[in-house]
């Protein structure tokens, strides 16, 4: 049903939205490193959830939407194409910022914790260019039910966000260690991500698909 080529595309983008700074990254490590890896994973149970979020509305409506009125799908496009590109500015730009310097932040009860992961995925812009506007792109309506496939490479980055964010939690600490002794690997981190942001950027400004219903 789903091509291989597509999923192995929809993990690469989910690599790269994953791995540059964003909402969801910056509250796992502050969370993290101040409340401990335990508080940092009910915190991605909240983010996990954020996700399922996404996944049934892009299943259930949001094609049908799109199928319907066609202007709105190139504005979303468009407008995903725009904000991936101003991530990418913020963060190839000098002295952008990193998530490995983590602000305090309060000690929280669990359910706090999980709300405010799932707030924080739901209010998260990447994501929802990504269910929006980029996991579109990878689904062939000449290869069976849209919805279907939406549900697996939806499933495939959900897998990769939270199989990626999970090593964050336990890495936190360390990691902004690492990288406050080491600010050259922070740049090429930086650098890499940018021009992944960037590339995606490109391809949504340019492709001129529609979307298909199944």
């Amino acid at each position: 049903m789903v091509s291989g080529s597509a999923v192995a595309g929809i993990v690469l983008v989910a690599l790269g939205l994953v791995l540059t700074p964003g909402p969801n990254m910056v509250y796992l490590v502050s969370r993290s490193v101040t409340q401990g890896r335990a508080a940092g994973m009910v915190s991605l149970l909240g983010v996990a959830a954020g996700f399922g979020v996404y996944l049934v509305a892009a299943v259930a409506g949001l094609t049908a939407v799109f199928v319907l009125v066609p202007a709105l799908y190139t504005a979303v496009k468009l407008a995903g194409a725009a904000y991936l590109g101003w991530l990418a500015w913020r963060t190839l730009r000098p002295g952008g910022s990193t998530p490995f310097a983590p602000k305090p932040l309060p000690v929280d009860p669990p359910r706090r914790l999980f709300a405010m992961g799932l707030v924080t995925n739901l209010l998260n812009p990447k994501i929802a260019v990504l269910y929006v506007s980029l996991l579109p792109q990878f689904v062939d309506p000449d290869r069976g039910s849209v919805a279907a496939q939406s549900l697996v490479l939806g499933g495939a980055q959900i897998v990769v966000a939270l199989s990626v964010n999970a090593m964050i939690v336990f890495g936190a600490a360390s990691l902004a260690v690492f990288f406050a002794r080491r600010p050259g690997w922070l740049r090429a981190q930086r650098w890499v991500m940018g021009t992944v942001l960037a590339g995606l950027a490109v391809r949504l400004a340019t492709d001129r698909s529609r979307a298909a219903l199944a």
